[in-house]
């Protein structure tokens, strides 16, 4: 027998034990069902129709009261609607009879009926009130009591016949819920007897292969599994009996298990697509696979040195400076971005990659060497071109018709073409607003597409940072005081002019300052500061604003990025992205030190004029 029809067997007494309790679940549900039905059948109905009927001739009584105060047309219609209605259940009651006595009681109620309905014609046709007064009181209003009382008297018989049934229900659940409950303990407690042996005899050789496999992992390779039977497990038995044979030779022979354990690592190193190169502590290649070999003109040959010198420069830069920072004890070595990406020629074209390093650690868990991994980024890459020429394209469309629709809502907003009323005013001053917003969207688009194309152009020239700060203010004291926040500038004395182009370095304190005024809270200052640093002025722009959670602070400067909960909205997500690229384009560095609820502080250096001519001149001079 298989292992599959085995477990099958195993689990078959549950199944029966569940299949039992179904079919007893079945039975008390549909008897219990068939109680309850019995009981809306018989008797519910019989309810309904009394109630209505004692409902229908206390509607014919007040009809008589209406005839008797001189409201005999309101009385009339009342007599015919409610006449037909008691009839009507009447009848519905002669039709279900079902309890002992309700034929009889029916019967009553049928007399008083036509004797009311005999008396309530004669005073229907009398017109003199004195009469139809004496006549109520002496004949109809005893009919009418005496056929309520027939009514009650099928109600109350019905009543209590759907009492004692339900009674005699709940007795018969109780009995029902007992006996489910001793059926179900017996199903179970029989089944999981029954599948517990049969599931112990199907594991048993499972224990056995078990002890068999641990003792051969432990170094036993004679120990064997002893398996009877044509089922799966023993034929693993089998396997595992070979496998053990194979694992004693190969333990008589260190040399074949070397040569399998190198055997299996490079087909493992050379199964990957990137390149893989890896270096001992002293930085020498000690194995690459068939992709590095290919792209990277590595000769693994004897006694062969300087492997590095026949790699690509750009790519030999890289490898060199991931390998060092893994061996200098740093930690695995990861790109910040995929503007780290090196270019390599290939034989299909240029391909890009990002290199990568880990440590190799030794039995001692020390740094025994490092591994670093070239991965292929070209697909991404071109992607990445290929949306930005999209981007740029798009933006660049754009603007035309954006102009157009700027100066049309101006004029209009300037009356030129007839006057506005307050509403339309509100309407145009709103788009006008949405219009810049979008202006701003689309130059911010058009200026990462041209640093992206690498087309960024930078006019540098000495310029003192005080002329830098007091233009950037100037130029957004307007938006300040529509945020009512204070703009504060604060220039040490003294401080060396710096290379910058002031246009591109404005970019950049417009994109700082207008998110600075946008999250301070009214009243607050933002200050504007510059001083020196080591070769370089430190430009500040400080908010009050609610400030930058530590997890989002690395991402603030990468493209199309928001800061989850930020008040600023509107742009594309790209100004501190293009700022970064600005600032880095002139040699400086930007960042953010900030806290949640304590606000920020953005800032960027650049360098001073002195500074970068003297690193060009030696530049020149080397």
């Amino acid at each position: 027998m298989s292992l599959r029809n085995k477990l099958l067997l195993a689990q078959a007494p549950l199944a029966l034990a569940l299949a039992f309790i179904g079919a007893a679940a079945v039975i008390t549900i549909a008897s219990l069902g068939t109680l309850s039905q019995a009981i809306l059948q018989e008797n519910y109905r019989s309810v309904l129709a009394a109630q209505r009927m004692k409902e229908s001739i206390e509607r014919l009584d007040s009809a008589a009261m209406f005839v008797l105060v001189g409201e005999r047309d309101r009385g009339t219609k009342q007599v015919t609607a409610y006449r037909q209605r008691f009839e009507t259940e009447l009848r519905v009651e002669e039709g279900n009879i079902t309890e002992p006595g309700e034929t009889e009681a029916a019967q009553h109620l049928r007399q008083q009926w036509q004797r009311y309905q005999q008396n309530l014609d004669a005073f229907m046709q009398l017109t003199d009130p004195a009469a139809a007064k004496a006549f109520y009181f002496d004949e109809l209003q005893p009919g009418f009591a005496r056929a309520k009382d027939s009514a009650d008297e099928i109600l109350a018989l019905n009543q209590d016949a759907m009492v004692q049934k339900s009674d005699r229900a709940q007795r018969s659940s109780s009995r029902m819920n007992a006996v489910m409950i001793v059926a179900s303990l017996l199903a179970l407690i029989v089944g999981s007897v029954l599948a517990t042996i049969l599931t112990n005899r199907l594991l048993r050789p499972l224990a056995i292969l078990t002890d068999t496999v641990d003792r051969i992992g432990a170094g036993d390779f004679d120990a064997r599994v002893l398996l009877t039977g044509g089922d799966e497990l023993s034929r693993i038995g089998e396997r595992v009996n070979a496998m053990a044979d194979r694992l004693g030779q190969y333990r008589r022979s260190s040399l074949g298990e070397l040569l399998l354990a190198q055997q299996a690592a490079q087909a493992a190193i050379d199964s990957l697509p990137d390149p893989v190169v890896v270096f001992d502590v002293t930085g020498n290649v000690l194995n690459c696979n068939a992709a590095a070999e290919t792209l990277l003109n590595l000769r693994l040959e004897q006694g062969a040195t300087n492997l590095l010198d026949t790699m690509p420069l750009a790519a030999r830069a890289v490898i060199d400076l991931a390998r060092n920072h893994v061996i200098g004890g740093k930690g695995a070595y990861v790109p910040k971005g995929s503007e780290e990406a090196i270019r390599i020629a290939a034989s299909g074209g240029d391909r890009f990659f990002l290199v990568g390093a880990t440590p190799v650690y030794g039995e001692q868990h020390g740094i025994t060497g490092a591994t670093v991994v070239l991965q292929d980024v070209t697909r991404l890459r071109r992607f990445d071109e290929l949306t930005h020429d999209l981007v740029a394209t798009v933006a660049h469309e754009f603007r035309t018709p954006l102009t157009s629709l700027r100066m049309a809502i101006h004029l209009c907003l300037e009356h030129v073409a007839g006057p506005l009323t307050d509403k339309q005013g509100d309407l145009l001053y709103a788009a006008r607003e949405d219009c810049e917003r979008l202006q701003g969207i689309v130059d911010e688009l058009l200026d990462a597409a041209k640093i992206q194309a690498g087309e960024l152009q930078l006019r540098r020239r000495p310029v003192p940072p005080e002329t830098l700060v007091t233009t950037a203010v100037d130029a957004h004291r307007g938006l300040a005081e529509q945020h009512e926040v204070h703009l504060q500038a604060t220039v040490w004395p003294g401080l060396d002019p710096v290379l910058a182009d002031v246009e591109r370095v404005q970019l950049v304190f417009a994109n700082l300052l207008t998110n600075a005024i946008r999250v301070s809270p009214h009243g607050a200052p933002v200050e504007v500061r510059a001083q020196s640093t080591d070769g370089t002025v430190r430009f500040e722009v400080t908010d009050r604003g609610p400030g930058i959670a530590a997890e989002h602070q690395r991402r603030v400067f990468d493209k199309f990025f928001h800061v989850p909960n930020s008040t600023t909205s509107g742009g594309a997500g790209l100004g501190l992205s293009i700022a970064k690229e600005v600032v880095e384009a002139h040699g400086g560095t930007i960042g953010v030190d900030s806290s949640p609820g304590a606000g920020s502080t953005f800032w960027f250096t650049l360098p001073r004029a002195a500074t970068a001519q003297q690193k060009g001149a030696r530049g020149a001079t080397g």
